[in-house]
């Protein structure tokens, strides 16, 4: 199976069956987000124990890249510090919009975003639940849009 298609399957899993879809309660922060151009919708609740994100769930609708990056985002994130999901970020980013950065962590199932940035419109689609969970974490009090 070439690489391209094991991404692609991953990504279709993850959109089929997202993990981690559902609302928090009780919710230690929370934040909402939407991408105009396409009308994806994201809601996201957590729970913290100290710095770390001790669990966390994504509510709402949107297309397959962005309903797939939510799911596999709260796998990626879930126990990690607010420092390891702002380097895990940047790698992420760095990824979705091929920068002549090369992403250093090992990425895992988050590598399934790599074909995202061969189409820069959608870009705005995969990185919504990143800037969201962002604004979760920041107790921002506006809901975040991709425009």
């Amino acid at each position: 199976m070439e690489l391209k298609e094991l991404y692609r399957d991953v990504i279709l899993d993850h959109n089929r069956s997202p993990r981690n879809f559902g609302r928090l309660e009780p919710a230690d922060a929370q934040a909402a987000g939407h991408n105009p151009l396409c009308g994806d919708k994201l809601n996201l609740t957590l729970r913290l124990q100290g710095d770390r994100v001790q669990d966390l769930r994504f509510e709402g609708q949107g297309c397959a890249i962005s309903t797939a990056s939510a799911s596999l985002m709260t796998e990626a994130v879930k126990g990690r510090s607010r420092e390891q999901i702002a380097r895990l970020y940047k790698e992420v980013h760095a990824l979705l919009t091929a920068s002549t950065e090369v992403p250093s962590a090992d990425l895992g199932k988050l590598m399934a975003l790599a074909g995202v940035a061969e189409f820069p419109a959608r870009v705005k689609c995969a990185s919504l639940c990143w800037h969201t969970l962002n604004a979760a974490l920041e107790r921002a009090p506006a809901p975040v849009s991709t425009e």
